[in-house]
C-alpha cells in the first residue's frame, strides 16, 4: 500500500501502546504519591458545564474513594457552577479539587494563562486554541486529546407538544427564525419559542456547528439564553411552545426528538445509536491537557476515567460508556443485502472506527477503541474467525472507487487488530451506502468514513 494510506499504521500502534503503559502506570500510584499542601487545590479544572455540573464531580468522587480517601465532600464556590471537592487521606491531610464549569471556551483560556491544570471541553478544541497553546504542545496528540464520554445532543420539546422527529435543516431553520409556527413542521399552530445554551457553551459550539453553520444560518436573537442545563431543560418542559437542545443526561421531563440529517433515518438520541456515534446530533466529551503533563493529581484522574470503573461512573450520570458491548440489529428492505445477512446471523459492537481528517490515520478515540476491542473478542472467545469489519465511505463519482476506498478502511482497521492476533471472517467494503450523516459538509463526509465491527455467536 502507499504510504498515503498506511505507512503511519506503526505510529499509531506505537503511540497507542504508549499511551495504555502511561495510563497503567499512573492509575496504579497510591494516592500517598500524590498528597500536597491542603492550603492550596491540588488540581483545577475549568470548562464545559456539561462535564462540569455532574460528570466531572462523580469521577474525582471516584478516584478518591478508590484510592480509600475518607470524608469525600463537596463545597459550592462562592459564584454560580464553581465548586470544591475535598477529602482527607490516612495520615490526616487534606486534599481540594477545584472545578468551574462555565462553558469549554473557558477551559482553554484557563489552560492559557495558567488558571487551570486540565480543560473540560463538549466539543473538540478549535484551530485557533490549538494555536494559542502552542507553546504547551500540541493539544491535537493522542497525549493531550482524552475522550472520557460519549454525548448526544438532545432536541426537546413539550411532552405535549404532537411532533415526534426533525430534520436538521427544519431545526437550523427553526433557531434561525425563518420557522416561527409549530404548523410550519408538522404541528398544532402556535409561535415557537426558542431556548439555547450560552455563547461560552461546548454544547451550544457543537448545535452550531452541526446544525447551523452546517446549513448557513445563525441563531435568532429571539433565542433565550442559558448557562445552566438543568434549568434550560425544565423551562422547555413547562413551556408548551418550546424547543430546546441539551446533552442526553439533562432532558429530564421534556420530550427528546427523532432528528435525520441527509439522507440519513430520523433517528431518536439511543444510547446503542449514540455509542457507535451514528446518531446525527453525537458528540465526544473531552478533557485536554498540555502533553507533558506534570500535575501527578490531573494524570491519575485521566488514567481512572479510561478505566472500567471509571467507564461505569460515565454511564451512572447519564452518559455513554465507552464500554464495548454487542447489539442486535433488526434488519430491514434499505440495507444493502450482505448488509442484511450480518444483521440476521451476527451482532454488531457498540464502536465505530474513524479516522483524521483527510488521512489514513485513526482518530485519537480509535487509537483507544482498538484495545477495548481487543479485550472484548479475547473475553468473548471471539479472535478466531468470529469478527467481520465493515467500511463506509462518502461519494465519488465512481461507486467502485468509493466501495475500493471503504475497504481499504476497514482493511486498516484489520491490520491494527492483527497485531493483537485477530483473524476476522470477512472485510466488506459498502462504499456510500447507509449514510448517518449529510456529505454536503466536510463534517458530515467525516462520520460517514467508518469502520463497524461485527462478531458472530
Amino acid at each position: 500500500m502507499s504510504r498515503s494510506l498506511f505507512d503511519s499504521e506503526r505510529e499509531v500502534w506505537s503511540r497507542t501502546t504508549s499511551l495504555l503503559v502511561l495510563g497503567f502506570i499512573c492509575y496504579a500510584l497510591p494516592w500517598s504519591v500524590f498528597a500536597a499542601d491542603a492550603d492550596n487545590p491540588q488540581l483545577r479544572i475549568q470548562g464545559s458545564n456539561t462535564i462540569g455540573a455532574a460528570l466531572g464531580p462523580a469521577l474525582i468522587k471516584g478516584l478518591l474513594a478508590q484510592q480509600g480517601l475518607s470524608n469525600i465532600r463537596s463545597t459550592p464556590g462562592a459564584i454560580e457552577n464553581e465548586q470544591q471537592i475535598s477529602a482527607t487521606t490516612a495520615n490526616g491531610k487534606t486534599v481540594h479539587f477545584d472545578l468551574a464549569a462555565h462553558g469549554s471556551s473557558t477551559g482553554f483560556t484557563a489552560l492559557l494563562d495558567g488558571t487551570a491544570d486540565l480543560a473540560a471541553a463538549s466539543r473538540p478544541i478549535k484551530s485557533s486554541e490549538v494555536s494559542a497553546l502552542a507553546s504547551r504542545g500540541d493539544m491535537k496528540s493522542p497525549a493531550a486529546e482524552q475522550i472520557i464520554a460519549i454525548d448526544g445532543l438532545a432536541i426537546i420539546i413539550n411532552p405535549q407538544n404532537p411532533i415526534s422527529a426533525l430534520r436538521t435543516d427544519q431545526l437550523a431553520a427553526i433557531y434561525a427564525g425563518e420557522i416561527r409556527n409549530w404548523a410550519d413542521v408538522g404541528g398544532k399552530p402556535g409561535p415557537i419559542n426558542l431556548y439555547a445554551r450560552d455563547d461560552n457553551s461546548g454544547t451550544y459550539d457543537t448545535f452550531k456547528e452541526l446544525v447551523l453553520a452546517a446549513n448557513g444560518k445563525s441563531l435568532s436573537s429571539a433565542a433565550k439564553r442559558y448557562e445552566d442545563s438543568n434549568k434550560l431543560s425544565q423551562l422547555v418542559s413547562d413551556d408548551p411552545q418550546g424547543i430546546g437542545f441539551i446533552g442526553l443526561p439533562y432532558i429530564l421531563k421534556a420530550k427528546a426528538l427523532a432528528i435525520a440529517a441527509g439522507d440519513s433515518q430520523p433517528m431518536l438520541p439511543s444510547r446503542t445509536l449514540i455509542a457507535t456515534e451514528d446518531y446525527p446530533l453525537s458528540r465526544r466529551l473531552f478533557i485536554y491537557a498540555p502533553p507533558t503533563l506534570e500535575n501527578n493529581w490531573a494524570r491519575q484522574l485521566l488514567a481512572f476515567a479510561h478505566s472500567e470503573e471509571g467507564q461505569q461512573v460515565v454511564a451512572q450520570n447519564g452518559f455513554i460508556a465507552q464500554t464495548v458491548q454487542a447489539v442486535k440489529v433488526t434488519p430491514n428492505p434499505n440495507m444493502p443485502e450482505p448488509y442484511q445477512q450480518l444483521a440476521k446471523q451476527a451482532q454488531r459492537l457498540s464502536v465505530n472506527f474513524r479516522f483524521e481528517q483527510g488521512s489514513a490515520t485513526l482518530d485519537n478515540k480509535a487509537q483507544r477503541d482498538l484495545q477495548r476491542v481487543l479485550d472484548y473478542l479475547q473475553t468473548q472467545d471471539k479472535m478466531n474467525r468470529k469478527a467481520v469489519l465493515v467500511g463506509f465511505g462518502d461519494p465519488k463519482a465512481d461507486p467502485a472507487r468509493a466501495e475500493l476506498l471503504s475497504k481499504l478502511r476497514a482493511m486498516a482497521v484489520r491490520r491494527e487488530l492483527a497485531r493483537g492476533k485477530v483473524s476476522f471472517a470477512d472485510i466488506l467494503g459498502m462504499g456510500e451506502q447507509l449514510p448517518i450523516a449529510a456529505n454536503d459538509m466536510d463534517e458530515g463526509r467525516i462520520k460517514n468514513r467508518r469502520v463497524e465491527v461485527w462478531v458472530y455467536n
